[in-house]
């Protein structure tokens, strides 16, 4: 038990520093096509690799099951549209240098997720962690009153819209994968007819006579779909709570790439209001490390 319980913090640990490092440097580096196109690109390549990987591990049986609810299709669909709002929005922020604004999202993103939690679940909210969601609003309105140009919209919407994703996904309770590939399929056709309508208009950078970048632009598949595979089977392995601690691995990375490689500006507004999510976060999971 404690072998599975050490490698499934393994897992989670490698795919929280994988999107917080390797997907940061990834997306950053193929951004020169353009924020729109790479997102389609996203799209499209992440539903291929998660319909090979749903040929490989034989998964067509649960695939099927899922889709033959009517609730599950309506959820998924709705879902769909959360997770391309997040890759949307954060894909933006890698390509015009707000990697950090992208940070606070996810720093606050878990926070979130417990408010949710007690609004649609009707989950326990100890003082502790009331006290996080109160330093966490504290933050976003201090921003506010101090500088409507620092509110960080971008990492906002990061962590509404993956907060809420959290939320539609544990009210159906479908496998990660299979749900991530039926709402890949959901934005599928519209994410093809913009691509048809970029190409048309001459916008496009990938060129199928240029073998080696079509190549790198494939991995954006991967580049998403690796990352999800190793932190949910780290969760399955090492429970939530520790995995939720582990995650944050995923900002922080994102945080300091942001200042101290990509030398983006961060204000002082900025810096108090980080201080506040910080002291936030400390709390949140020193409650989780007493609960689990």
């Amino acid at each position: 038990m404690n072998k599975d319980f050490n490698k499934g913090l393994v897992l989670a640990g490698f795919g929280s520093f994988w999107w917080g490092f390797f997907g940061v440097i990834y997306f950053k580096y193929i951004a020169y096509i353009g924020h729109l196109e790479l997102v389609l690109h996203r799209c499209l390549w992440t539903a291929f690799t998660l319909i090979l990987t749903t040929f490989f591990f034989l998964k067509w049986s649960v695939f099927f099951k899922i889709i033959e609810n009517r609730s599950n299709l309506i959820y998924l669909s709705i879902s769909g549209f959360l997770i391309f709002i997040n890759w949307a929005v954060w894909i933006y922020a890698i390509a015009t240098n707000r990697i950090i604004d992208a940070s606070f999202g996810y720093f606050i993103m878990p926070i979130l997720s417990v408010l949710l939690g007690y609004i649609f679940f009707k989950e326990i909210l100890n003082k502790k962690r009331i006290f996080s969601i109160f330093l966490v609003a504290l933050s976003i309105l201090y921003l506010i009153v101090v500088s409507l140009k620092s509110l960080p919209w971008v990492g906002l919407i990061v962590a509404f819209s993956w907060s809420f994703y959290n939320l539609i996904r544990k009210k159906i309770n479908v496998d990660t994968d299979i749900g991530l590939l039926i709402e890949s399929l959901f934005i599928l056709p519209f994410a093809l007819i913009a691509f048809y309508l970029i190409v048309k208009e001459g916008y496009n950078d990938f060129q199928l006579s240029d073998p080696p970048m079509m190549l790198f632009i494939f991995l954006a598949g991967p580049m998403t779909v690796i990352p999800l595979f190793l932190y949910v089977k780290g969760v399955e392995l090492a429970g939530l709570g520790p995995s939720g601690m582990i995650f944050y691995i995923t900002p922080t990375l994102q945080f300091l790439l942001g200042y101290f490689y990509y030398n983006e500006p961060f204000s002082i507004s900025k810096l108090v209001s980080f201080i506040f999510i910080w002291i936030a976060v400390i709390i949140y999971l020193k409650d989780l490390h007493e609960t689990n």
